[in-house]
């Protein structure tokens, strides 16, 4: 909800040597974030069968100019797996193929077919592959259901993105792409019903929606370049909107406890914090606390802890933090040294912040008012997932590992 870790005490330093627990390597690809239940990881990926498919893929029009050139799909058939590791030592306690089918289009040549990030609540844990459906499993594996919402149609091939939210037994799944069939639904995530189903008519989108609850009422903020929306989490009747987002709108909000930040920044820059309790349209209105059009993420969420917002610029290394109460710099477009691109979001425990590049290097910031670098980390693999910060334990995922760093051996 805010990107923060409240109980989580990780290391300040680490390497391939030093306060390394554990590593494992995933078979296939993915840049899913891994997660984290009592002694349990599960992480998501789409492994090459090896299999020809039975009915060969089409091949999708040439995307239009503007955008690096997508991954075709091959015609291969993958193997889109959930693995559940050991936490003390990162031990397969069990893998299960919730779908095995050849993708339909490509993907972005940064990322592959596991994008979307698993969630769990102890009881299940729900594993989306977007076109390749949504999958119910219990703690030990078993899958209790199983959703099929039809094929998806993304933006130039880019390929799909958006997680899942949970919010008690309601799971809710976003589907914004460039058919005329753009929907918001929830579900019972115990039997997989439909309870349920609102239009949306948005682009192609990649951001998680946000469920939280304000005044005893839970909503799900979803971002997107055409308006930003809430929804009743009860009956997915829309609650507010608010234009003003950028194209390719791919953060994920993070709100306070009366107010959500929603941010954008391809081919331009847009950060609205927007006042909770509100309804209808709300552009032009005192429903938007604060607006601001520069330095603003394209691929990362902000970072919203002790009443600040952390927020980098694009997807560069390039860092600024702002009062979350009028949108005030305390300092901002510093560069941080050694990192080379960011995809993963900011994160935060105790008193510090933590940025991971795609490259394997992660600054540790003191958290403050002022840039104060505590740390500068290298690991050999390329990272683009959000780190997992849980107790003493910090999971990186990189496109070859995922690294448990901790000084509790």
């Amino acid at each position: 909800m805010t990107g923060v870790a409240p109980e989580a005490a990780p290391p300040l330093s680490w390497s391939e040597t030093e306060n390394l627990r554990w590593k494992y390597k995933i078979p296939g690809e993915g840049t899913s974030t891994p997660i984290v239940w009592g002694d349990r990881v599960f992480i998501l990926t789409a492994i090459k069968s090896g299999k020809p498919a039975e009915t060969p893929t089409p091949t999708p029009a040439e995307p239009p100019t503007g955008g690096p050139p997508s991954a075709k799909p091959s015609g291969d058939v993958y193997q889109f797996k959930v693995i559940c590791l050991s936490r003390k030592d990162g031990a397969v306690l069990w893998e299960r193929v919730a779908k095995e089918e050849a993708p339909h289009e490509g993907h972005h040549p940064d990322h592959g077919f596991a994008s979307a990030s698993p969630v769990t609540d102890g009881k299940v844990v729900l594993a989306y592959f977007g076109s390749r459906g949504l999958h119910c499993l219990d703690m030990e594996g078993n899958l209790k259901w199983s959703k099929d919402f039809g094929r998806m149609q993304m933006k130039n091939s880019f390929g799909e993105a958006a997680s899942p939210a949970l919010w008690g037994d309601t799971v809710v799944v976003v589907r914004d792409d460039e058919t005329d069939n753009d929907f918001i639904t929830a579900l019972d995530k115990n039997t997989g019903k439909e309870l349920w189903r609102t239009p949306r008519n948005e682009g192609t989108g990649w951001s998680t929606p946000l469920a939280l609850e304000y005044e005893g009422k839970a909503q799900v903020v979803v971002n997107a370049t055409g308006n930003v929306r809430s929804y009743a989490l009860a009956n997915g009747e829309e609650i507010w909107r608010c234009g003003g987002q950028t194209a390719n709108a791919i953060p994920t909000p993070v709100a306070s406890k009366d107010t959500v930040y929603i941010t954008s920044g391809f081919r331009g820059n847009a950060l609205y914090a927007v006042a909770l309790g509100r309804t209808g349209d709300l552009a032009g209105t005192d429903g938007i606390r604060w607006s601001r059009k520069k330095s603003t993420p394209y691929v990362p969420s902000p970072l919203l802890v002790n009443g600040r917002i952390y927020l980098l610029t694009g997807n560069n290394p390039t860092i600024s933090c702002l009062d979350a109460a009028n949108g005030e710099p305390s300092f901002e477009g510093e560069k941080l040294e050694g990192l080379s691109g960011v995809y993963a979001s900011p994160v935060a425990a105790g008193d510090r912040v933590y940025v991971l590049g795609r490259n394997g290097v992660c600054t540790v910031l003191k958290e403050g008012t002022k840039l104060e670098v505590l740390a500068t980390n290298k690991l050999d693999d390329k990272t683009d997932s959000t780190p997992a910060l849980v107790g003493k334990d910090i999971f990186i995922r990189g496109h070859q590992n995922l690294y448990c760093i901790s000084d509790q051996k």
